[in-house]
């Protein structure tokens, strides 16, 4: 029983918060970018149109721009070249569609220049996959054994998750800062327009963050946890 209040309490304190931010900012982002669908952009550029600005705009003729179902589920696939766009953003004129397109086309951008926060997020993935899959079996089973050096084990490769949201953040704010260059400069939207689809990428940004902070709250449960049992040890 002690165990479970224990457990329980840090849950609460620590990763209930995170989470009620995560849902908030998944809240957010759909709500903005419904609100920046319904106001379409003077230009009438489509999604797709405007990410090939982006492209144009930073000399990349290799990268192909494709239609993907689903809500929001675009992004940039770097192992393809291929930047991947939501029915609601491929054709659509809308200020949020051209903001998130740009955004994807940013990443792709970043690709190009061997941008470095990218190349190490990708580097790690493979690494981080792992410590998410076998980090807290690990330290769990050093728990039950008394065995500190697996737990301590355990728990680094469990913090991975972490390292890899806090890597993703310039990742994401670069990308988005690339974006809205481009539309100031080529003109793809006007002033309020832009204003618009920063909102959108701003509120998409902030999923990133709450994302970390769930992390690091789980990490930080769990590291508490571990730690509590080998003081009473």
């Amino acid at each position: 029983m002690g165990w479970m209040y224990y457990y329980d309490y840090y849950f609460l304190i620590l990763v209930v918060p995170a989470m009620l931010i995560a849902l908030w900012a998944q809240i957010k982002v759909k709500t903005t970018f419904a609100s920046q669908s319904k106001r379409l952009s003077s230009r009438g550029l489509t999604g797709a149109q405007a990410a090939m600005q982006v492209l144009k705009y930073y000399g990349i003729n290799d990268v192909r721009i494709e239609r993907v179902a689903g809500d929001l589920t675009d992004h940039y696939d770097p192992r393809t070249n291929v930047i991947r766009l939501s029915d609601k953003v491929y054709n659509n004129t809308s200020i949020a569609a051209i903001g998130v397109a740009c955004h994807e086309a940013g990443h792709a951008a970043q690709h190009a220049e061997g941008y470095m926060p990218i190349k190490i997020r990708n580097a790690i993935i493979p690494v981080c996959n792992i410590g998410s899959t076998i980090g807290l079996p690990l330290a769990i089973l050093g728990y039950i054994l008394s065995f500190e050096p697996l737990i301590t084990f355990g728990l680094l490769l469990y913090a991975l998750i972490a390292v890899f949201q806090l890597v993703t953040l310039p990742v994401e704010f670069n990308a988005s800062r690339r974006a809205l260059k481009v539309i100031e400069e080529t003109g793809v939207l006007d002033d309020d327009e832009r204003a618009g689809a920063r909102k959108v990428l701003s509120a998409a940004a902030m999923t990133y963050v709450a994302s970390l902070l769930v992390a690091l709250a789980n990490l930080l449960r769990f590291v508490i946890r571990f730690s509590g049992r080998n003081r009473r040890n």
